[in-house]
């Protein structure tokens, strides 16, 4: 039987499996300094709207700011969030070996992000959500596989 892997805080084994642990990316010629801060700046078009985002003190403050719709969401954004998601996703695992390391050591358990909180990203907390954020982790797993 396939084991599952749990995860939500960005403390614990699989921590860093979370957008919200403190591994800063590069991407677009910028520094973000947690997946959750690019994944909210993108949201928007407006460069003043994703430098205030790229500064949040927190990535919780972030993601408060990319929920924030005094902020006008860019059109496309729900055809476009999934791959902005996987792409900082990628890049995260990616710049930091020894996450990439801890993700390809999951084998092929089943990664999901166990939270009531969110039933898109995470599982919804009774495991009927579509734990996209799950899903996006075995692909960049499956990915860095390949590349070892």
């Amino acid at each position: 039987m396939n084991r599952t892997i749990r995860f939500y805080s960005a403390g614990g084994s699989y921590g860093g499996f979370s957008n919200f642990a403190p591994f800063p990316v590069r991407l677009d010629g910028k520094i973000w300094p947690t997946s959750e801060h690019y994944f909210q700046a993108q949201k928007y078009l407006d460069p003043e709207a994703q430098l205030a985002i790229r500064k949040a003190r927190t990535p919780g403050l972030a993601a408060r700011m990319g929920r924030d719709r005094r902020r006008r969401l860019r059109r496309d954004w729900e055809s476009v969030k999934v791959d902005v998601m996987r792409r900082v996703v990628r890049a995260k695992f990616l710049q930091h070996r020894h996450l990439g390391d801890v993700l390809v050591s999951t084998g092929d358990a089943e990664i999901v992000e166990h939270t009531a909180r969110d039933s898109y990203w995470g599982d919804g907390g009774d495991g009927k959500g579509k734990n996209m954020l799950g899903r996006i982790l075995m692909e960049v797993r499956a990915e860095l596989r390949k590349r070892q």
